[in-house]
């Protein structure tokens, strides 16, 4: 995610770092080239006279801006509801925590520690990554070894944590009600992983994918053709403008598509880990707290 001061209107004009230019600069380039190609053959290829007006441009840019609007909302709402899902995971840990404390289980620190490590071991599982080392970290011996070789550890700590419910409501330590509250939580903690794997796993329909990167591409290539004549030496300038806006809207719908990868407009997933694991030690008087991820250069992960 980028994390930074918003600059002035001024500055605002020329800021690098934090846009998207750099993932769409070589084809910005080559379209900017071939319009400049364009203006000093005077728009004829191979000793024929493209003729091409702006009507059949502003038809299409029309439509086009409409599929990019509806290709980039798609893609926010992604965003949005993942961003909104961790912050379930947020409620729900610290929600399951207090409980902890406030109905006296004896010795909630490993639930706790579990529950982090719950949280963790959603972000490996989102981003395909080693959750290893997370584990032996804040799990007990006996847990990590029987998340050994499964697909979804998360899933096998929850239900380990479960069964520490019922297993403190068998021994008389929480009455029904209190492992009843317990289990909502938990329940919580369920449908936040469910909803971020249903928009992890199930991209976008490709062919909207393909059809928008087409078009947009064969708009900005026959683009200085068809603005030649009526604008002459300035088409490269205007057309590098409509190359970029559009050329940005579809690689920044592309990269929030999915919200929990490595990309700089990406949720950042590991510092809100680090935050949960915190929040809920903190809960429970621990001082040995996991530290704070700081932005690298504006981007946060």
């Amino acid at each position: 995610m980028i994390v930074r001061p918003r600059p002035n209107w001024l500055r605002m004009l020329f800021v690098w770092r934090g846009s998207i230019i750099m993932r769409i600069l070589p084809q910005l380039l080559v379209v900017t080239a071939i319009s400049i190609a364009v203006v000093t053959f005077h728009g004829e290829l191979l000793h024929w006279k493209v003729t091409l007006t702006t009507v059949p441009f502003s038809l299409v840019g029309v439509a086009l801006a409409i599929f990019l609007g509806f290709r980039n909302s798609a893609s926010y709402d992604r965003y949005w509801e993942a961003r909104k899902l961790w912050g379930k995971l947020l409620v729900d840990s610290r929600g399951f925590t207090r409980q902890l404390i406030t109905t006296g289980v004896k010795d909630p620190l490993p639930l706790a520690r579990a529950v982090a490590g719950f949280v963790h071991a959603t972000r490996h599982h989102l981003r395909r990554t080693d959750a290893q080392a997370d584990m032996t970290r804040l799990l007990p011996t006996a847990l990590c070894a029987r998340l050994e070789g499964r697909r979804t550890p998360a899933m096998q700590i929850l239900a380990w944590l479960a069964e520490q419910v019922a297993e403190r409501h068998r021994l008389g330590q929480i009455d029904s009600v209190q492992a009843m509250a317990l289990d909502h939580s938990l329940g919580g903690l369920n449908d936040a992983f469910g909803g971020c794997e249903r928009i992890a796993f199930t991209p976008l329909p490709f062919t909207y994918s393909v059809i928008l990167h087409r078009t947009v591409y064969l708009y900005c290539l026959m683009l200085p053709f068809g603005l030649l004549d009526a604008i002459g030496f300035m088409t490269p300038l205007m057309v590098a403008f409509v190359a970029y806006t559009f050329f940005a809207i579809e690689a920044l719908s592309d990269e929030i598509e999915d919200p929990f990868g490595l990309e700089p407009n990406d949720l950042p997933i590991h510092a809100l880990s680090n935050g949960i694991e915190a929040s809920v030690l903190e809960l429970l008087g621990e001082t040995d707290l996991p530290p704070v991820i700081e932005p690298i250069d504006h981007v946060l992960r």
